[in-house]
């Protein structure tokens, strides 16, 4: 029986999707796609239909994925991130997976991973996203630069409104001060900024906790001494590390960080005399030695302190 111009044209599409249908279940299950057979049955039962809607999603999230993010302000290198020492169990245990999927190139585990990091707070876990921005998977990708630049940019809008009600406060209040000093450490202590934004911000830290120092000195804690201090030497301004260096051992002398501040700013600056001075007078003291001083002492001892 001779068949129509019509149903040759039937049996041609049935063929070439059969064809497209089998071709596209290899490829998805060669890059190990979730629900590859789902996707088959639905290409292979909705002839054309279900490849040109596989092929529209493609188009848009390849037209989404590829819409150009702001992230020049971002330090992509490798040699910047650091997951932090400090943090809670909960944020670690997404945190470390993102960092081990990224390591082993997982595309699946990478996204999962992601996905969990950003479903949380990620003010505290910017290190590991921004690791995860050398992925290969570019849906990874993706997500860790639009968190990264979500957070980026409400960290600027908020320490310029903090600012401004620094500069409106009342001479006798400190409110403002202390809050844009824990505020900004939180972030600037993860250094995902470039190195000029990163020194921008650290001096407006700075900036702040003179005022604070000027308005009432003893509202400032060991821990708020110490941030300032490495954060000024994270962007090399060994100068004032040591103005403030100097402020917090003469405030609270007795207190750690008024000695491991001034051991990794002696280390950087190669003063040999003044750092072996500073560990014995460490050693001497009532002060509780934990494990990451200890790590200090041992790691700056064996360097080149000329």
């Amino acid at each position: 029986m001779e068949l129509t111009r019509g149903e040759l044209a039937v049996l041609i599409v049935l063929a070439l999707n059969v064809l497209v249908s089998v071709c596209c279940l290899i490829w998805n299950r060669m890059r190990g796609t979730e629900q590859y057979w789902v996707r088959f049955w639905i290409m292979m039962l909705c002839p054309a239909g279900g490849a040109v809607f596989y092929f529209l999603s493609w188009l848009l999230y390849k037209a989404t994925s590829g819409m150009e993010i702001d992230l020049r302000d971002v330090v992509f290198g490798k040699e910047r991130v650091k997951t932090q020492l400090k943090a809670d169990e909960n944020r670690e245990r997404n945190i470390l997976p993102l960092e081990e999927a990224v390591l082993v190139d997982d595309s699946k585990n990478q996204r999962l991973a992601m996905m969990n990091v950003i479903k949380g707070d990620t003010s505290e876990s910017l290190a590991a996203i921004s690791l995860a921005l050398h992925a290969k998977d570019s849906e990874t990708v993706h997500y860790a630069a639009s968190a990264l630049s979500s957070v980026l940019n409400e960290f600027r809008i908020t320490v310029s409104k903090m600012l401004g009600e620094l500069e409106e406060e009342a001479p006798e209040e400190t409110g403002a001060e202390e809050a844009l000093l824990n505020y900004m450490d939180k972030v600037l202590h993860q250094q995902v900024f470039s190195d000029l934004e990163q020194n921008r911000f650290v001096h407006l830290m700075e900036h702040a906790a003179e005022k604070l120092y000027q308005k009432n000195a003893s509202r400032l804690t060991p821990e708020q001494y110490e941030s300032i201090c490495l954060r000024l030497l994270e962007v090399g301004d060994t100068d004032l590390c040591g103005k403030w260096c100097g402020r917090l051992t003469e405030q609270y002398p007795e207190q750690l960080p008024a000695y491991t501040c001034r051991l990794k700013l002696q280390f950087t600056l190669r003063q040999r005399e003044a750092f072996f001075k500073t560990m014995d007078e460490l050693k001497k003291s009532k002060i509780r030695i934990n494990s990451e001083t200890l790590e200090i002492i041992r790691v700056f001892s064996h360097g080149r302190v000329s």
